[in-house]
């Protein structure tokens, strides 16, 4: 998936848009995505998937891929937000809440109303703001977010831990899946015995296998006279276009009135 999204962040049709033009583009519908309501978020949602498969031509398939690890988070959330109980005593004082339940005991296990309505909220927040971080992952270089970052003055240190914790992250993604198929090869999950013993080894191996691509960098970067800044080279091919400019101006524009509105409805 690393070689995936950096051959995609190289050679989408927005790639030679401004990133600073992106990177705004992006950060204001973050900020938006937090004050709208789960309407507007979902409008969110549906104008980044244009943008990012419609018009940086972005495979489907890989950006629902990528959808899938917030909705993974959310469903593993669901029943902690959904879910509540009370004691069989008390139940009076939550009965409007009450969509479903039964008694366990002392214990009243219910489906909470206001449960399902923060899950609901929490899931059009959740996939709106991870569709912004999307589009930027998936249109912008990461050496060029690095220039920007430097560019506004963000601290040295700070965008060197980024660079290698984008760099570690994918490394150790890739090394534990190359661990899983060789004990898969190895038929090391075809009980339960087995395969809590194959987890250890993964376990074992993927520490062992980190310390040594650490190393590796380690010695890389010694090699090629490492004096404490990481020098991050690109070249500006940067050439704005009027039409995708004028539509992302409208169109937060158009989000901007509808988020006040909103709010002034509800007054």
């Amino acid at each position: 998936m690393h070689h995936q999204i950096d051959s995609l962040a190289y050679s989408n049709r927005l790639r030679y848009l401004p990133p600073e033009h992106k990177l705004l583009f992006a950060a204001t519908l973050f900020c938006f995505g937090f004050a709208a309501p789960p309407v507007l978020q979902i409008l969110i949602t549906i104008w980044m998937a244009i943008w990012i498969v419609g018009y940086a031509q972005i495979p489907a398939s890989i950006y629902l891929k990528l959808q899938a690890i917030p909705l993974a988070f959310w469903f593993a959330s669901l029943p902690a937000l959904v879910l509540g109980t009370v004691w069989v005593a008390h139940i009076e004082s939550i009965r409007a809440d009450v969509i479903w339940g039964i008694s366990l005991g002392n214990v009243f296990l219910y489906c909470s109303r206001q449960g399902i309505q923060q899950a609901g909220f929490l899931l059009t927040r959740s996939v709106a703001l991870t569709s912004c971080m999307y589009f930027i992952l998936l249109t912008t270089p990461f050496a060029e977010m690095i220039r920007i970052l430097r560019k506004i003055g963000c601290p040295g240190a700070i965008a060197e831990l980024l660079t290698l914790m984008y760099r570690f992250i994918f490394l150790l993604t890739e090394t534990a899946n190359q661990l899983l198929i060789a004990q898969q090869v190895r038929v090391g999950y075809g009980n339960w015995k087995t395969g809590l013993r194959s987890a250890g080894i993964v376990a074992g191996q993927l520490l062992h296998q980190t310390l040594e691509n650490y190393r590796q960098i380690a010695l890389g970067l010694t090699s090629r006279g490492y004096g404490g800044e990481l020098q991050v080279w690109s070249i500006r091919r940067d050439k704005p276009n009027p039409r995708y400019t004028a539509e992302a101006v409208f169109g937060c524009w158009l989000l901007f009135v509808s988020i006040g509105w909103s709010y002034v409805a509800r007054i």
